[in-house]
């Protein structure tokens, strides 16, 4: 036996060559190519046939996902080129996943921009028949409401869920309440708004649409989301936490107050950010128990109020004497209401960021 082969190692059966970097470039490269080759071909003789670019991509993917396998296999194994078509699916979904949305944003923003000027944020449509107003009344509706709702929504979910996470392990009660929580989840939201509209009918009279019963509308519909995010971010408090909290011999409630509602603040900061932007975009709740107003009103408990999606809805379905005018205004709705939600969610972040538990040294 030579000393080379007492010293050579043992080959791994787990791994072989590795592809360069520029290998998977250069394979989509060439199945953009074929792809392009293969609908120039076979195209149809007619002179006003045109290429599908949509089509030929696909087309290029499925050989992309072919040549990247076999090249992979042969030179790196199975397992390796299972692992990168793996990859590449998932690629494939996340990104046809993203296209709805991006494709939605750039619509909204081109349509929307033509009529996101001042007018727009200060202006109502009170004796607007043609060009101009604005949504500045729709806003103020559309917050004075949700403002209402979280305000109602926030405090008794977040309770509910501490109770069932907290204090009501194996108790009936917390059963009805987990049952009646998910039947209310699955209410559906014009069911919600003739509730509301229902209950303030019998409190201030027949026919009444106040802000305040569109707020108790959203309240109905927000509170289910609510319990839900934050019971599941306090489950996952470690229970090492509580115990040692407890082994101080901190009471349970300041426990929760200090040790668990921190520890788990940054998940229920966004499950009371994604019930709020939930709530927003409701139309048919506040189109019956809230009313449609085409001026300011900065009172809840009195007069129609008016909210950012119904301008949208009526902005289309009321187009008027200038229909193009109407569009613009119900694009630039849509585009105020993305951006309302958006500025909620990067307040959620900052809210996250600085009241979770520092975890460095």
């Amino acid at each position: 036996m030579t000393s080379h082969s007492m010293t050579s190692p043992a080959p791994n059966v787990f791994s072989a060559g590795r592809l360069q970097g520029y290998v998977p470039g250069l394979l989509l490269l060439t199945s953009l190519v074929l792809s392009w080759l293969l609908f120039t071909i076979f195209r149809p003789a007619d002179e006003e046939f045109q290429i599908n670019l949509i089509l030929v991509g696909l087309v290029a993917i499925i050989f992309f996902g072919i040549l990247l396998y076999a090249v992979s296999r042969k030179v790196e194994g199975q397992r390796r080129a299972t692992d990168r078509l793996a990859t590449l699916l998932v690629t494939i979904a996340f990104l046809a996943a993203l296209t709805p949305l991006i494709s939605l944003v750039i619509v909204v923003l081109t349509n929307g921009l033509v009529r996101f000027d001042g007018e727009f944020f200060t202006l109502s449509m009170r004796n607007v028949v043609g060009e101009g107003g604005g949504a500045a009344h729709a806003m103020i509706g559309t917050l004075l409401m949700t403002l209402a709702a979280s305000a109602v929504s926030v405090p008794v979910g977040l309770l509910t869920a501490i109770y069932i996470v907290e204090y009501g392990s194996g108790k009936r009660l917390t059963r009805y309440i987990t049952f009646f929580v998910d039947v209310m989840t699955g209410i559906p939201s014009i069911v919600a708004g003739l509730f509301a509209y229902s209950l303030f009918e019998i409190i201030l009279g027949p026919g009444t649409r106040v802000g305040i019963s569109g707020a108790a509308a959203l309240t109905v519909l927000m509170i289910p989301i609510v319990v839900r995010s934050s019971e599941e971010m306090l489950r996952i408090v470690p229970n090492e936490l509580r115990e040692a909290s407890f082994a101080l011999g901190v009471p349970k409630w300041l426990t929760i107050l200090k040790v668990v509602l921190p520890t788990s603040i940054a998940g229920i900061t966004t499950g009371i950010m994604l019930a709020i932007a939930r709530v927003m975009g409701e139309t048919a709740p506040l189109l019956i128990a809230a009313g449609f107003s085409n001026d300011f009103n900065f009172n809840l408990f009195q007069d129609r109020m008016q909210s950012l999606p119904n301008f949208v809805y009526y902005s289309y379905v009321a187009q008027g004497s200038n229909p193009d005018a109407a569009l613009n205004r119900a694009w630039a709705g849509a585009l105020a209401l993305i951006l309302i939600v958006m500025i909620l969610n990067l307040g959620a972040r900052l809210i996250t960021r600085f009241f979770a538990p520092k975890t460095g040294r």
